[in-house]
C-alpha cells in the first residue's frame, strides 16, 4: 500500500511532460520569430556590411532645349525620342527680321570706315596746311629783316638829308606790313596745328565708332545664328513640343535633350552613412529592367542631408520636434560595359547596395574656418 501510495499515476507523468513540451515548443517558435525579426532588420548577430536603400533613381543631366529670341517657327528637323548628335540642327525660327539686322549693321561698319579713312585724308591735308603755314610764316620773317634792314638805312638818310620825309614814311609803312605779315603767318601756322588736333580727336571717336559698329554687327550676327537651334552635345530627345508656324518667345521650352551620360542618386538614412566611403562598390536593381542588377561605384556624398537643401528648411526649435532619420543623398557612377546601359533613363527607379565592407576612400573633411 506505502509503494502505491508513493508512485504518481501515470496519467499525471503524460500530462506534465506534455506540459514541459508544449513549454519548449513555444519558447523555440519565439526564438524563432526572435531571429527572423533581428534577420530581417539586420540586426546584431545578422548584421550585414550592405547598406540597401530602394530611395533611389537614374539621374542624368537632362538640357532644356529654349530659343534665345523670339519668332515664328520656320522648319522643325527633328521629332520625338530622336537621336542627335552635337551641332545638329534641332528647330529654325523664321531669320528675315534678324538677317536684315545684320545686313544693317555691316552697311553701318562700312559707313565708319569709311569716314575713318576719310580721316586720314583730312590729317594729311591738315599737316600739308601746317607745312604751308610754316613756309609762309618763314617767307613772312624773311620780309620782316629786309624791312627792318631798310628801315635802317632810310633813317640813316633821311638824317644826313640824302631822302626825303615821304621816302622814309613809305619805308615805315612797308616796315609795319612786314611785321604784321610775320603776326599773320603764326596765326595761320597755329590755326593749322588746331585744325590737326581737332582731326586727331575726330579720328579718335571715329575709331570708337568703328569698334561700335563692329560690336553691333557682332550682336547682329549672334542673333541671326541664334534663329538655328541646334543640339549642345549628343543624346536623345524628349517629346518636341514645338511645331511649325508656332510663334515662341525667348525662354520657351520646345524639347528636353537627355544625354548618354547617367549615374545613380540613392538617398541613404543617415545610420547608414557611418562606413560608406568613396570608391565603394555597389550594386543596383532596376524596376524597369524586372529587376535586372547593373553595377558601379560610389562617387561622391553630398555635404549636408537633403533637408538643407529644401526651399523651407524645417524648424526643429519647437515643441512638438520628432525625430526622424534624415537623407544624405549618395552619388554612383555605372561602370562601363554593361549590356543594359542603353536602356537607363533618368527618373528610373532603382534599390541600391553598397558593399561598406571593400575599403575606400574617405570623403575629405571641411576645412576648418574662422569667423
Amino acid at each position: 500500500m506505502t509503494s502505491s501510495a508513493a508512485t504518481p499515476p501515470p496519467e499525471s507523468r503524460t500530462s506534465r511532460r506534455k506540459q514541459i513540451l508544449s513549454f519548449l515548443g513555444f519558447g523555440a517558435i519565439a526564438v524563432i520569430g526572435v531571429l527572423i525579426v533581428l534577420y530581417a532588420w539586420k540586426l546584431p548577430p545578422f548584421s550585414s556590411p550592405i547598406e540597401s536603400t530602394d530611395n533611389a533613381q537614374v539621374r542624368g543631366l537632362v538640357t532644356i532645349i529654349s530659343p534665345q529670341l523670339s519668332g515664328y517657327v520656320a522648319e522643325v528637323h527633328v521629332q520625338d525620342f530622336q537621336r542627335v548628335h552635337a551641332g545638329e540642327l534641332l528647330v529654325k525660327i523664321d531669320d528675315r527680321i534678324y538677317q536684315q539686322r545684320a545686313d544693317q549693321a555691316r552697311a553701318q561698319l562700312e559707313t565708319q570706315k569709311a569716314a575713318l579713312s576719310n580721316s586720314i585724308q583730312q590729317r594729311n591735308k591738315a599737316e600739308a596746311a601746317i607745312r604751308q603755314a610754316q613756309a609762309t610764316l618763314a617767307n613772312a620773317r624773311a620780309q620782316a629783316l629786309k624791312a627792318d634792314a631798310d628801315l635802317r638805312r632810310v633813317e640813316d638818310l633821311v638824317a644826313d638829308g640824302s631822302l626825303s620825309l615821304r621816302e622814309r614814311d613809305q619805308t615805315r609803312a612797308a616796315h609795319a606790313a612786314a611785321q604784321a605779315a610775320v603776326a599773320q603767318g603764326n596765326a595761320a601756322l597755329e590755326t593749322a596745328r588746331q585744325d590737326l588736333r581737332s582731326v586727331v580727336v575726330n579720328r579718335d571717336s571715329l575709331e570708337a565708332a568703328v569698334s561700335s559698329a563692329q560690336a553691333a554687327l557682332r550682336l547682329a550676327e549672334i542673333d541671326l545664328s541664334n534663329t538655328r537651334i541646334l543640339a549642345p552635345r549628343d543624346g536623345k530627345l524628349g517629346q518636341v513640343t514645338v511645331r511649325q508656324g508656332a510663334y515662341v518667345n525667348a525662354g520657351t521650352q520646345l524639347t528636353a535633350l537627355v544625354p548618354d551620360r547617367l549615374w545613380v542618386v540613392a538617398n541613404m538614412k543617415e545610420t547608414q552613412m557611418a562606413h560608406v566611403r568613396l570608391g565603394q562598390p555597389a550594386t543596383f536593381r532596376v524596376d524597369a529592367l524586372n529587376g535586372a542588377e547593373l553595377k558601379g561605384h560610389v562617387e561622391r556624398i553630398s555635404p549636408a542631408t537633403g533637408s538643407e537643401f529644401a526651399v523651407l528648411p524645417p524648424d526643429n526649435a519647437t515643441g512638438n520636434f520628432v525625430k526622424i532619420a534624415q537623407r544624405i543623398p549618395v552619388r554612383i557612377s555605372i561602370d562601363p560595359d554593361q549590356p543594359l546601359m542603353e536602356r537607363l533613363s533618368p527618373g528610373m527607379s532603382v534599390e541600391v547596395s553598397i558593399d561598406t565592407s571593400a575599403p575606400g576612400q574617405a570623403a575629405p573633411a571641411a576645412q576648418e574656418q574662422k569667423p
